[in-house]
């Protein structure tokens, strides 16, 4: 919504329309924050967002969805990093040193290997916390950060000034501190897409595919009709529909689902980082 006023108008629509019409649906991606229908095509949707405009007078930006990138390092990388603070009274101090690696299943481990007791126990999960709490914003385009060890084998700690919030932004900072020397990089979803259509089009499928960066996985013929399997970025799919329909006659169509999370080729990741722009490093407290 462009405003105030329409964004009351706009959730008075939705509502309706998911009442009057059940393969109309509507949610809040909890990651961008933007209002998403989803339904029968795009020329149903794009009825129902005119709709909005002249029944509601619901004035909205409609763009392509944002796709949920992820972030993730591809190298091992070590960290030592203090955290000190001075400001009158009791200050703040924590050390932390370990390395960081990247984690091929799972979103995140952390692995304490401190021995000696330089680390107190009591400041173990405070160190585990400010790890968790960084990787919600990776810092190349402040997408979730995922796939990652965190191995913590050495430390201080100081009789007084030590405390879980100092030994937190000790973790913050070692993180800020070796994300970039552990190489992160983007990672895209991919969806596994399968085209069917007469044989005869066949050609004009592949090639709307291909455009669009996809990698052919398999190929299926039946009876004069054909199925063409590939792997395609999210990011290259939006108008998928009417493409393919122009391409074919609309004799073709396709179902698409999530396969997996994998890096973007380098011309991609620059544009992802002009556009998203590297976020500000977190002021460290």
């Amino acid at each position: 919504p462009v405003d105030r006023k329409a964004e009351g108008n706009l959730a008075k629509a939705l509502q309706r329309f998911s009442k009057e019409d059940p393969t109309f649906r509507t949610h809040v991606d909890h990651e961008s924050g933007e209002t998403i229908i989803s339904g029968m095509g795009e020329l149903h949707l794009d009825v129902y967002v005119e709709r909005m405009k002249r029944e509601y007078k619901a004035e909205v930006e409609v763009g392509q969805p944002q796709v949920a990138y992820r972030e993730a390092i591809s190298k091992r990388a070590d960290y030592n990093y203090t955290h000190k603070k001075q400001t009158g009274g009791s200050g703040q101090y924590g050390r932390v040193a370990g390395y960081v690696e990247p984690l091929e299943n799972g979103e995140f481990e952390f692995v304490n290997e401190i021995k000696g007791g330089v680390i107190g126990t009591e400041f173990i999960p405070a160190v585990e916390k400010g790890f968790r709490a960084v990787l919600e914003k990776g810092r190349l385009i402040g997408f979730p950060v995922t796939g990652l060890r965190v191995v913590l084998n050495d430390g201080a700690t100081h009789a007084v000034d030590s405390s879980d919030n100092a030994f937190q932004s000790a973790a913050r900072g070692a993180f800020n501190e070796v994300y970039f020397k552990a190489k992160p990089q983007i990672l895209e979803p991919i969806m596994a897409v399968s085209v069917e259509g007469p044989g005869e089009f066949q050609g004009a499928f592949v090639k709307t595919v291909m455009q669009r960066r996809g990698i052919i996985v398999g190929t299926t013929e039946s009876e004069g009709f054909v199925r063409v399997d590939a792997d395609v970025p999210l990011s290259e799919m939006f108008g998928y529909s009417t493409v393919l329909r122009s391409a074919t006659q609309g004799q073709a169509e396709f179902t698409m689902e999530f396969s997996r999370y994998s890096p973007v080729p380098a011309e991609v990741s620059e544009e992802l980082i002009k556009k998203y722009g590297t976020p500000e490093k977190d002021d460290e407290d």
